[in-house]
């Protein structure tokens, strides 16, 4: 959605200190080495297989589904791809998925109020990032009406998600358009990892209450299940002048999972969410075509859930089909007060060919429908649209060297409602130098496909007296002809581990961007709808913009000790952006360019002390924001965990340490008003039976 523009920097509304980069990214460190000193004579804990546990060269041997929908260790994967298992989540201290996506290095996580998150991959932030793909267990999140992810209800409980694998850089030749810059799929644990029963409870200043209730078991020997509940309460974040942000919420959710055991070639999986809840957004937008901007702190009722069926039927030990069928709502009160449900159904054919080809194959129908209200500041029109989207694809990897060297080679074929038919290709090569070292390169050619917003929205951004007091309106024209945007991307990779306590993950890229969103002016006209009597002078969108961007993204891992593990991660992006001869937009570039940092780093540190003790630390780095004028800035988290049992816990939680409050973004297209990152702490009790 496109209110209000206006020019804000925050660099105008506070003055912060300057930052010591090297004090604190080196400050979680230096708690994990004092405590790892003191307790190093212990041996260590041993728990389930978790990545703790692990030795270093066993984290690259992990496996991972989503860069071709099939499993493959991460130690033969031609692409960047990292891992937040379970026990990182536990060990994060979070409570919400875009503070765990803060591990990853290359992912830029900005939070502009207590329910709003700017979250992208490689460029292009913003309230909602058209050009990253989220999944929760393969079935997409994305919404087709705004281009992105609502992440305040993407809200299950992080106790059963068994791991997050997230693919910096394209993943359009398996998932289709809109994985661009990257691809997060959340996978959750299967329900018979979950048998039992669960409570969390907790509290503290910001995350003012919380907590989930949930069973697990099975039924006559076939079907594990499990249920759950969730709440939260969350308080006000700081505005722009430190005072109450307006933008409280609460959310309830419940879901279920089952996982049943049909015959010995034929798994079922059944899941499903409901949620419903309020929350606030600060806005400053337009009322009315002769007044000016008024603050308003809107109320946004939620609600919405899904089902979601996996069929997974073995054909022989070298073949097997999947067929997933789901169906999703949600209904959001804000000023589009829009509705969406989708139906989508997938059917995948896996089989290995010969002693050297692993074939995949498949194909989509995804039926959508959406209904707006809108009011003055944002509608589309129509405001009722439905959507059909098909789809194919076909993958095959072949081992041109067996157990050294593979080549990938992939393609997917889509029907959008806006633009038609449009290849998705894809090469990969992965080489095993050896057991330890592995160098891999990839060639995609992704696309993002127009959202409703790009073609259909009416948005009023401003106003003022015109000549002779006419009242004159700034408003924003969605186009129907918008085309696709394409990237052509190149990756090179390293992936190693030279010890058995420490592993090294590099990857580098050049993205060439065609066809990207500029703002052009139109032909000015009178209406008197809505009256009175006002001159319009219409922005509507082009694909005018090009240009290209160049980085890379560095992560380590070092078990220091049997006790002590230290994590590492450093991202670096150059954007370049530039307008068409024919465009008029001034704007759109720098904002493309100034939307995230150019650098950004981070350092964890994880120690076991004695008697069921753990202390996590972490420290991040973000670079200025030149588009919005936001200042670099550092987060220190902190989390000191007591397991006093085997089904028993209770973790004390600090965030933000660094500073009682700081800007991390502000949408330049202004859909809401930024609040402040705020310091907070919390304590979270867990007990399981």
């Amino acid at each position: 959605m496109c209110p209000q523009r206006r020019a804000t920097g925050v660099g105008d509304i506070e003055k912060m200190k300057p930052v010591s980069k090297l004090s604190c990214l080196t400050l979680a460190l230096l708690f994990g080495l004092c405590s790892a000193r003191a307790q190093n004579a212990d041996p260590a804990p041993v728990g389930s297989a978790d990545l703790a546990s692990m030795n270093i060269e066993d984290l690259m041997n992990i496996k991972v589904t989503s860069v071709s929908k099939t499993e493959q260790k991460l130690s033969r994967t031609a692409s960047a791809v990292f891992v937040i298992g379970a026990e990182d989540i536990r060990n994060s201290g979070a409570l919400n998925i875009p503070d765990l996506l803060r591990l990853v290095p290359g992912v830029d996580v900005a939070q502009l109020s207590s329910n709003t998150w700017a979250i992208a991959v490689r460029g292009f932030n913003g309230r909602f990032s058209n050009k990253l793909l989220v999944l929760l267990d393969g079935r997409a999140v994305y919404s087709v009406t705004i281009g992105g992810v609502f992440w305040d209800v993407l809200n299950l409980p992080l106790e059963d998600i068994e791991r997050i694998e997230v693919i910096r850089g394209p993943g359009g030749s398996v998932w289709g358009a809109n994985a661009v810059d990257g691809v997060i799929n959340i996978i959750t644990s299967k329900a018979d990892a979950t048998h039992g029963g669960l409570v969390t409870a907790g509290g503290g200043n910001l995350d003012q209450g919380f907590g989930t209730l949930q069973y697990g078991g099975n039924l006559a020997g076939k079907t594990d299940y499990r249920i759950y509940t969730k709440y939260e309460n969350d308080g006000q974040t700081p505005n722009s002048s430190g005072k109450p942000g307006g933008d409280a919420w609460h959310l309830l959710s419940g879901g279920f999972r089952t996982d049943t055991s049909l015959s010995t070639s034929d798994e079922l999986l059944f899941q499903g969410n409901l949620y419903t809840g309020k929350e606030s957004l600060p806005v400053t937008q337009l009322v009315s075509v002769s007044s000016p901007p008024q603050f308003t702190d809107v109320l946004v009722p939620l609600s919405g859930g899904f089902l979601q069926s996996v069929w997974n039927h073995t054909i022989s030990a070298r073949s097997g089909t999947t067929l997933e069928i789901s169906y999703g709502t949600y209904r959001r009160n804000d000023a589009l007060r829009d509705g969406r449900k989708t139906f989508n159904a997938d059917f995948q054919h896996h089989l290995l060919w010969g002693s050297r080809q692993d074939i995949l194959w498949g194909l989509g129908l995804q039926y959508t429908y959406s209904h707006s209200d809108g009011d003055f500041l944002v509608s589309l029109s129509p405001a009722s649209a439905g959507d059909y989207l098909f789809s194919s694809f076909v993958q095959d990897e072949i081992a041109l060297i067996p157990e050294r060297l593979y080549l990938t080679l992939g393609a997917k074929l889509e029907r959008s409602y806006y633009t038609g038919w449009a290849p998705i290709p894809s090469a990969r090569v992965a080489w095993l130098v050896s057991s330890r070292h592995m160098v891999w390169a990839a060639y995609s050619r992704p696309i993002r496909t127009p959202d409703e917003t790009d073609v259909a929205v009416i948005s009023s951004a401003s106003e003022f007296p015109g000549p002779g007091g006419l009242p004159t309106l700034v408003s924003i024209v969605g186009n129907p002809s918008y085309g696709n945007e394409t990237t052509s991307a190149y990756e090179l990779g390293y992936r190693a581990s030279p010890a058995r306590n420490f592993s090294l993950d590099l990857a580098a890229y050049y993205n060439n961007y065609k066809n990207f969103q500029t703002d052009e002016p139109g032909a000015p006209y009178l209406t008197s709808t809505p009256p009175p009597l006002h001159l319009v002078l219409p922005l509507t969108f082009e694909n005018l913009l090009y240009g290209e961007a160049h980085g890379f993204e560095i992560s380590t891992n070092w078990k220091a000790t049997r006790r002590w593990t230290v994590s590492s991660g450093y991202a670096f992006e150059e954007i370049h952006m530039h307008t068409e001869p024919s465009s008029q937009d001034t704007s759109s570039a720098s904002n493309a360019k100034g939307s995230s940092p150019r650098n950004s780093a981070q350092l964890r540190s994880r120690v076991d002390l004695s008697h069921g003790l753990e202390w996590n630390a972490s420290a991040y780095f973000v670079g200025r924001l030149t588009a919005e004028d936001v200042p670099a800035y550092t987060r220190v988290d902190t989390q000191l965990a007591w397991k006093w049992s085997e089904r028993g816990s209770i973790s004390l939680v600090g965030q933000n340490l660094q500073q009682d409050h700081h800007f991390e973004f502000q949408d330049f297209l202004h859909s809401i008003d930024a609040n402040q990152a705020k310091r907070s702490a919390y304590a979270v009790i867990r007990w399981s039976y």
